[in-house]
C-alpha cells in the first residue's frame, strides 16, 4: 500500500522535556486514535509511544502527515511550530523499514533492547481492538515479529544486560556495594517497574515495593521477602531507603525536594518514567545521585559492543523479510488481475460447455472435470509469470497485456 507513512520523533532527535510533552499513556492512545479515525481517512493506525519515541504509523490514500502533526499538537497543547523541528517523516518503504528497526531494537537507545518488541505488540494489539489494523498492517506486523524471532536464534543483538531495566538494577548494585544492609524502594509496577524487579535480589537488599493499586505489589511481593508499603507514606519510604526507583506514569513530578530531609548522607534516585516523576531539583539537594533514561544509556557501553558486532547481521534478516512483504504487497496489487483472468477463462469454459445439450449428465459431468483441469493448467504459467515480475517490479506491464488480451477490465468480481 503506497499510503502507509509514518512520522515520529524519538531520543535521537529530541530531548526528554519535549519526547515527555507527547508521550501518550494507553488511554490518551485510544482518544487520539479514535479523533484521527473520525476526523481524517485513515484506513489504518499504529500508535508506538514509549520513553524514548512517539511514532504514528498510518495507512491513507493521501498524505496526511502535516494534519497529524497538527492533531497531535492540539491533543497535546503544544504548538505546531515547536514540535515540526523535531518530527521526521517517513513514506512508503521507508516507513515499513523504520518500524522493523524500531520494533527489533536497532533505533533503541540501548541497542537491541527487548522491551521495545512488546510494547510494539502492545500499540498492535491496541490498534485491532479498534479495528484500525488491516490486512497491510497484520501482514507487516508479523513479518516483522517473525524477523524478531530470527533476530533472537540467529544473532547476538540481545545477547548481555542492555535493557534499561537490566542497567538500572547493574547502577543499583554498583550503588549498594558497600552499605550495610541497603533498602531498595520500587514505586510503580508497569512493565518497567516489573522488568527491574525481575532483576533484583532480594538476597542483597531489603526490597520494598510500592504501587498506586496495592493489590498489584502484595501479588507480585507473594512469597518473597519484599514489603508492600501505600504510596500515601512516600516521604517515610522515601527517608527510609538507600535507593528509590521511580517507574510511575505520571503528568507530574511525584517526587520533589520536598520530601528529602536534611540529614541525607547518600541516597540514590532512578526515575525511569516519561514524563519524569522526579523533580529535576531533587539533583540540587547534597547527597542525592539522580539517573534519568537517558543517563542510563552510559552503563551500556560493554553489552553494546556485543550487539553493535550483530548489527550487518540483523539489517540482512531485515532486508531479506522486508523484501517477503514487499513481494507480498506487490502480489495482493495484482491478485485482481489473477482473479478476473481466472474469471474470465472459466467463463469461456462454462460458455462452451452450454453448447453441447446432447450429452449425457455423466459426459457432461466428466468434461466438467477436464476443462477445469485444462484451465487450472493454462493459467498456471500466466500467474506464475505475474508473481516473478512483482518481484522485479515489473508486474504493471503484464497486467496491461492481459487486461487487453482478455477485455479484463469488464470482468466483475462477485463479493463473497
Amino acid at each position: 500500500m503506497e499510503g502507509f507513512k509514518a512520522l515520529g520523533l524519538s531520543y535521537k532527535n529530541a530531548p526528554i522535556d519535549i519526547r515527555e510533552k507527547v508521550a501518550f499513556n494507553e488511554s490518551d492512545s485510544t482518544d487520539f486514535i479514535l479523533k484521527l479515525q473520525e476526523l481524517f481517512e485513515v484506513e489504518e493506525a499504529l500508535l508506538v509511544s514509549t520513553c524514548n519515541r512517539t511514532e504514528l504509523y498510518y495507512s491513507a490514500p493521501n498524505d496526511l502527515s502535516k494534519e497529524i502533526l497538527g492533531l497531535i499538537s492540539a491533543f497535546k497543547h503544544i504548538s505546531s511550530q515547536e514540535l515540526k523541528s523535531y518530527f521526521q517523516f517517513y513514506s512508503s518503504k521507508e516507513a515499513s523499514k523504520h518500524l522493523f528497526n524500531v520494533t527489533l531494537g536497532l533505533e533503541s537507545q540501548v541497542l537491541g533492547d527487548i522491551q521495545i518488541s512488546n510494547q510494539v505488540k502492545r500499540a498492535y494489539q491496541q490498534s485491532a481492538d479498534l479495528n484500525m489494523a488491516g490486512p497491510h498492517l497484520h501482514r507487516l506486523m508479523h513479518t516483522i515479529f517473525y524477523a524478531n524471532k530470527r533476530v533472537v536464534q540467529e544473532t547476538s543483538l540481545q545477547d548481555g544486560t542492555a535493557s534499561v531495566a537490566s542497567v538500572a538494577v547493574d547502577l543499583v548494585r554498583g550503588f549498594i556495594g558497600n552499605i550495610e544492609n541497603p533498602r531498595i524502594a520500587l514505586i510503580g509496577l508497569g512493565e518497567i517497574g516489573q522488568n527491574v524487579l525481575e532483576n533484583l535480589d532480594s538476597k542483597e537488599a531489603t526490597i520494598t515495593l510500592v504501587n498506586r493499586t496495592k493489590s498489584i505489589a502484595e501479588k507480585l511481593s507473594e512469597g518473597k521477602n519484599i514489603l508492600v508499603k501505600d504510596l500515601s507514606n512516600l516521604e517515610s519510604i522515601i527517608t527510609e531507603n538507600d535507593v528509590v526507583i521511580s517507574a510511575v506514569a505520571t503528568s507530574a513530578p511525584l517526587i520533589t525536594a520536598d520530601h528529602l530531609s536534611e540529614e541525607i548522607l547518600h541516597k540514590l534516585f532512578i526515575d525511569l518514567s516519561v514524563p519524569r516523576s522526579i523533580a529535576q531539583e531533587v539533583e540540587r539537594v547534597p547527597g542525592v545521585s539522580v539517573y534519568n533514561v537517558d543517563q542510563l544509556t552510559e552503563r551500556t557501553l560493554k553489552a553494546r559492543a556485543i550487539r553493535t558486532k550483530a548489527i550487518p547481521a540483523v539489517e540482512n534478516i531485515i532486508e531479506e523479510e522486508l523484501s517477503n512483504f514487499m513481494s507480498w504487497k506487490n502480489e495482493m496489487g495484482v491478485s485482481p488481475t489473477i482473479q478476473k483472468l481466472k474469471i474470465a477463462l472459466d467463463q469461456i469454459r462454462k460458455e462452451e460447455l452450454s453448447r453441447h445439450k446432447k450429452l449425457s449428465d455423466k459426459e457432461i459431468e466428466l468434461l466438467d472435470v477436464v476443462t477445469k483441469s485444462m484451465i487450472q493448467k493454462v493459467i498456471k504459467l500466466p500467474v506464475l509469470q505475474l508473481k516473478a515480475a512483482c518481484k522485479r517490479g515489473e508486474s504493471e506491464t503484464l497486467v496491461e497485456v492481459l487486461n487487453d488480451l482478455f477485455n479484463l477490465e469488464s470482468t466483475k468480481i462477485e463479493k463473497r
